[in-house]
């Protein structure tokens, strides 16, 4: 396979902190976002400082990868929580499948190395009640003597669509077409080339459609729909969850684990949920588990 630009300059001698830096902008070519590149490369510089500094790539063995991972996992004054531990493997594997992708080092010593998983805690989400004394909390502003629809849009957007925090700060007023033929829907959309699969147009609800309105005359947002910042629509998350009297803490991700759920005992296929939350086939397999742990289906 031909080298890549990045690649290009390095071989088997070259020492770990030259090849990360090339790999660092190999991902930056790629469009990755910049959260990730810096988590991709804490992580290999972690191994960076546990091997011999004059140790070269090509000598990198998959015995050296299996005790720094141990040392990772139980003898490093650090903790490392299983997830944490679960990315740092994926880091290392990315980086030295990329080393040997473009003929940089032969074999691949990470590729033996064993991938674990780490499925974090169970999510909370709302029950039937709790759900909806949130709506009839948000739509109450809707009535008051200055009405206020904008907790009734958020909270009622969330929960139908599933969609994250940073998809609902990243809808601009021409991602919603009221008009479409097949029926309303709202893009979802990237801006990075690498997340492009996660776009999707999601079907909207007529109730939302009436409030959204409603909301727009009241508002009248120039570009973003939601033209706050993100900590800014939490505090009202958190506003309506006390108005609604639940105990629960009331975020993005509840709505979005509630609205995955009610999707689910709907009857709704799970492959359809998956592309609703627009989540890759491998991420879902763990997602789909907690799904069924929340139906009581698996303890």
């Amino acid at each position: 396979m031909a080298k890549n630009s990045d690649s290009a300059h390095l071989t088997g001698k070259t020492l770990l902190p030259t090849a990360i830096n090339a790999w660092e902008m190999f991902l930056f070519d790629q469009g990755r976002s910049p959260n990730t590149i810096k988590a991709f490369l804490s992580d290999v510089r972690l191994l960076n400082r546990y091997l011999p500094p004059d140790q070269a790539i090509g000598t990198i063995t998959t015995e050296q990868l299996n005790k720094f991972f141990e040392w990772m996992e139980k003898e490093r004054d650090i903790p490392c929580s299983p997830k944490t531990l679960s990315r740092r493997i994926t880091s290392v594997k990315s980086f030295f499948r990329w080393l040997h992708q473009f003929g940089t080092i032969n074999p691949d010593p990470a590729e033996k190395v064993l991938q674990r998983s780490a499925i974090s805690p169970l999510p909370q989400v709302l029950t039937d009640a709790e759900y909806e004394a949130v709506l009839l909390a948000a739509d109450r502003h809707r009535r008051d003597k200055k009405p206020d629809a904008r907790s009734f849009t958020l909270v009622y957007l969330l929960l139908t669509t599933g969609i994250k925090k940073s998809e609902c700060l990243g809808i601009h007023l021409n991602h919603v077409d009221l008009e479409a033929k097949g029926g309303a829907h709202v893009f979802i959309r990237y801006a990075s080339p690498a997340n492009r699969y996660k776009e999707r147009k999601l079907t909207l609800e007529e109730d939302w459609i009436e409030a959204y309105k409603e909301y727009l005359a009241q508002y009248q947002p120039v570009d973003q729909v939601f033209a706050w910042s993100p900590r800014r629509l939490e505090y009202l998350l958190e506003d309506i969850g006390e108005e609604a009297g639940i105990k629960k803490h009331l975020s993005f991700d509840m709505c979005r684990w509630t609205s995955a759920l009610r999707d689910y005992q709907s009857g709704v296929e799970a492959d359809k949920i998956r592309q609703k939350l627009g989540v890759s086939k491998i991420q879902w397999r763990e997602l789909f588990i907690k799904i069924k742990q929340l139906n009581g289906e698996i303890k």
